[in-house]
């Protein structure tokens, strides 16, 4: 039985842009067979739903896209993160299964019960990751290696939210909260990348913070760690910059933040 919904698209941009907008978590989307899965009533999944999606982030990056002076690549997920989180370790190496958020989630933000763990959870989490995570894995790793081919370099930025206040899931949420922060990597985020993205974000809200509350920076697992050609940041923005909280209308600061990432994106088009 097909997906509700596609799991994912690649929305084409320039032929000479290096760069993929990569939104993970902007959708709400999940597909009846999944939902069946997941113990919350319509209500209780409603609001886990408003406090785990990355909100408008999508619009955010197709507005940001509109005003590039060379438009970006966009890779954008078409399902909830409750269905799988597309950007987690699928194996051990993944540090948010101690509070059960790895690639498939069994506990919600405040750490109740989302699926049930008893002794088929291993099993069905696997259908998961086989029938949504590595289908995306690998379409991710294609759009990588389809612009390392055309232009010899590729730029993932990550586009995110965050909630204005912690919520219980978080493991660093006790550091600092900045209106924007950057996510970086040891191997794959260039000086010169965060940099750019200090200035376009600092000039739009006035602060932008380093590697918390959230760090890192997403790379397909091919290219992680190997390959200096792709490089990488996670734009994580503080919600209440740009929406009302949790799950509400965007108001104004969305764009004045899509014009900031697409500041970045020119800036580091080249």
């Amino acid at each position: 039985m097909p997906p509700a919904a596609p799991s994912f698209v690649f929305l084409p941009g320039a032929a000479a842009s290096p760069v993929i907008l990569h939104v993970p978590h902007s959708a709400r989307e999940i597909p009846a067979e999944v939902r069946a899965g997941i113990v919350l009533d319509d209500a209780a999944l409603e609001q886990e739903l408003n406090h785990i999606t990355d909100s408008h982030t999508a619009e955010l990056a197709q507005e940001a896209a509109r005003l590039a002076a060379v438009t970006p690549w966009r890779f954008v997920n078409c399902l909830s993160r409750l269905v799988v989180d597309p950007e987690r370790f699928p194996d051990e190496r993944e540090e948010m299964r101690a509070v059960g958020m790895g690639a498939v989630y069994t506990r919600t933000t405040h750490r109740e019960v989302l699926r049930p763990t008893d002794t088929d959870a291993d099993a069905d989490a696997e259908r998961l990751i086989a029938r949504y995570f590595r289908p995306y894995a690998q379409a991710m790793t294609d759009a990588v290696a389809e612009r390392l081919a055309a232009v010899g370099r590729a730029v993932v930025v990550d586009v995110h939210s965050y909630p204005g206040e912690p919520l219980p899931y978080e493991l660093h949420g006790e550091g600092p909260r900045p209106p924007v922060c950057l996510g970086t990597d040891a191997f794959h985020t260039p000086a010169d990348l965060l940099a750019a993205a200090q200035e376009a974000f600092g000039a739009a809200v006035g602060e932008t913070g380093l590697d918390s509350p959230f760090s890192g920076a997403y790379v397909p697992l091919e290219y992680y760690g190997k390959d200096p050609r792709v490089s990488a940041l996670m734009v994580e923005i503080r919600r209440d910059t740009y929406m009302t909280e949790p799950g509400g209308p965007a108001n104004p600061g969305l764009t004045r933040l899509a014009s900031a990432l697409a500041s970045l994106v020119t800036a580091v088009t080249g």
